[in-house]
């Protein structure tokens, strides 16, 4: 979902057409709503398949309903930017609630919340604005510039938390 992301904006940022600016911003929802889902999967677990198939529907819908209002009604960029800053703050209560609650027995959930909390830092950058620092690099820039260190600390996190899973999965099979 990242990497589709990323490709639409390289797209979008060489070449401004209605199209592309389309694509960059709904596969930036998408890329927000997918972060939603990751945390509702992880946080309640696989022991909950129905509940999150009722989610990952909701969170279906409303992408549909946000592309649908913003290609049939009117590309509100005041709302699109409304929209994804509210579902990105929902992420970052989740994900550091999530986080809070874990730091005793899981070391490595500084990462997750290291993540969330820069994210929400950098997407002021999306907010504010100011000229572009020699000619070049505005806040937009610095934004992308921004995340790509930040997929590879949540990488780093994701293969910490995996292993866990794995290790505590296996300890329970040898307990039975």
């Amino acid at each position: 979902v990242s990497l589709n992301a990323w490709f639409w904006s390289t797209v979008f940022h060489t070449r401004d057409t209605a199209v592309t600016e389309k694509l960059d911003y709904f596969c930036a929802s998408a890329v927000v709503l997918h972060s939603v889902y990751l945390c509702c999967v992880r946080t309640l677990g696989l022991q909950r398949p129905a509940l999150i198939s009722i989610f990952r529907a909701f969170l279906l819908l409303f992408l549909a309903c946000h592309i649908s209002y913003l290609t049939l009604v009117r590309f509100d960029y005041g709302y699109n930017m409304a929209a994804n800053a509210a579902i990105g703050l929902l992420n970052l209560a989740w994900w550091l609630r999530w986080c809070l609650r874990n730091r005793p027995r899981l070391p490595h959930v500084w990462k997750c919340a290291a993540v969330v909390l820069l994210l929400q830092a950098l997407a002021l950058l999306e907010l504010l604005d100011f000229p572009p620092l020699f000619w070049v690099l505005d806040a937009h820039a610095l934004w992308h510039i921004g995340t790509i260190p930040l997929n590879v600390l949540f990488y780093s996190f994701l293969v910490d938390d995996s292993l866990y899973l794995l290790k505590a999965n296996s300890d329970l099979f040898k307990a039975d």
